[in-house]
């Protein structure tokens, strides 16, 4: 089917703000059809927890974090794993402003994520590449089913999962990311992280400079400041600050400025603002 563009405003987002959403329906109607929705908001995202799914749902973002929950437990995740949830799972997830979330809806479940009913998965890099390439005016319908194939094929539930599918180095620092994204509060320090793998601090510390660049402590910040965007137009800046792992809310209103150009408290009433 040829995909189609339009703006539309969900029941359950957050604010009245309308979001573009682009739909790219592939197969649909059998079961190894796929729909892929693209979604970007001006505002926070939101996919409540009411919601009556009948297809099984797959959600991830390329460019921030999404806050997830599935029961009791509430989760974090990076661009590198998806959500997943089996349908008529209840589930909520959320994103901040403007960013873009994939929602990708089977009627099939992945081999890899057979019993799985909810959860945070990997996504290998063939596999996100290919969620984007289908969302792409005048894709063929036959290259994106094979596509989902290679999609599904791509996901996986664990963290050894994650680790293969992503290191390149030898996994100690992808899979602290992994933990760290999950809940980035986690107030252990490079040292603790090497004894909890039985390594060396040296030899973690080298792994992070492969694998991403830069050492342990702005990587953990990094995913910290991300985190704080989808938290901060609901909650407050020193609720925020303790949740993603700052002693004080100064220190977090801190690395917040550097990081974005303006302090936490100035970035949740703009998007107010923006929302009224």
């Amino acid at each position: 089917m040829s995909p189609r563009r339009q703006s539309v405003t969900l029941a359950d987002p957050v604010g009245t703000d309308p979001l573009w959403c682009e739909e790219y329906g592939y197969g649909l109607g059998r079961p190894d059809g796929i729909l892929v929705l693209k979604y970007r908001s001006a505002a926070v995202l939101e996919f409540s927890e009411g919601r009556q799914d009948f297809l099984h749902q797959l959600y991830w973002s390329s460019d921030g974090m999404l806050a997830t929950r599935y029961g009791s437990r509430t989760q974090f995740v990076g661009p590198r794993e998806a959500f997943w949830a089996h349908r008529a799972v209840t589930h909520e997830v959320r994103a901040a402003d403007r960013q873009s979330v994939y929602r990708i809806c089977l009627r099939e479940v992945p081999e890899g994520l057979v019993g799985l009913r909810a959860g945070a998965v990997s996504v290998d890099p063939e596999a996100a590449r290919l969620i984007e390439a289908v969302c792409r005016p005048g894709h063929d319908e036959d290259a994106a089913l094979a596509a989902r194939t290679r999609i599904m094929a791509g996901l996986g539930p664990g963290a050894a999962d994650f680790v293969g599918h992503h290191a390149t180095g030898t996994g100690f620092a992808l899979a602290v990311a992994r933990a760290l994204s999950h809940d980035p509060g986690d107030e252990a320090g490079l040292a603790e992280w090497a004894e909890r793998l039985h390594i060396s601090v040296k030899t973690l510390q080298r792994d992070f400079e492969r694998e991403f660049g830069m050492p342990y402590s702005k990587v953990r910040t990094k995913l910290r400041l991300s985190t704080s965007r989808v938290l901060l137009e609901t909650r407050p800046v020193a609720e925020v600050a303790h949740r993603v792992g700052y002693s004080s809310p100064s220190a977090f209103i801190s690395a917040f400025t550097k990081e974005y150009g303006c302090t936490p408290g100035r970035y949740a009433d703009r998007r107010a603002a923006a929302d009224a």
